[in-house]
């Protein structure tokens, strides 16, 4: 079951906090809950993307993105992620998470957002996010000018993210089988 109460918690937190540009980080805690585990008792791999969740919606609240994507009547979808997974989160184990717009290209949106314990990285993702209205995609500089921001230019992409975008565009789709 997705977690509700905890994304209540964090969108209450989000909402108290003081607003973040968009190209800052919104820094959370968590923990890793029973509840939370798989049958290795380490943090579920499904669990690791929805409390990623967890990070982008209040990200996004403290950009003031779920604001204007809302007053427009427009909703958001992950379109890709690429994990990694580096190091085993366990029961009651705490985390810090992390969450960063890094840019953008005419279609989507790249987040980067990591999971620390300890001073480590245990986790770390890069999410396409596509702003979407009743007809399909909305065009990102059509989300920047709701935001407020009709002149902002992305900063350039890493090359770790052009080299996924490039990579993905190879894929086939749908898939062959």
């Amino acid at each position: 079951m997705y977690p509700f109460i905890r994304l209540a918690k964090e969108i209450i937190k989000a909402s108290r906090q003081p607003a973040l540009r968009y190209d800052g980080v919104h820094v959370s805690h968590h923990i890793c809950w029973p509840w939370d585990l798989d049958m290795w008792l380490e943090l579920n791999n499904g669990r690791t993307l929805t409390l990623f969740d967890l990070g982008r919606v209040p990200f996004m609240m403290r950009t003031g993105m779920a604001r204007a994507v809302a007053k427009q009547r427009w909703g958001g979808a992950v379109a890709g992620a690429s994990v990694m997974y580096r190091r085993r989160v366990r029961m009651f184990e705490r985390i810090e998470l992390r969450t960063r717009l890094i840019g953008w290209d005419d279609k989507f949106m790249y987040t980067e957002q990591s999971m620390w314990k300890g001073g480590i990285c245990a986790n770390h993702i890069l999410v396409r996010g596509a702003t979407t209205d009743k007809n399909g995609i909305v065009t990102t500089d059509r989300v920047l000018a709701a935001l407020g921001l009709p002149d902002a230019k992305s900063p350039p992409l890493p090359d770790w993210v052009t080299g996924w975008i490039e990579a993905d565009r190879h894929r086939p789709w749908p898939p062959e089988f």
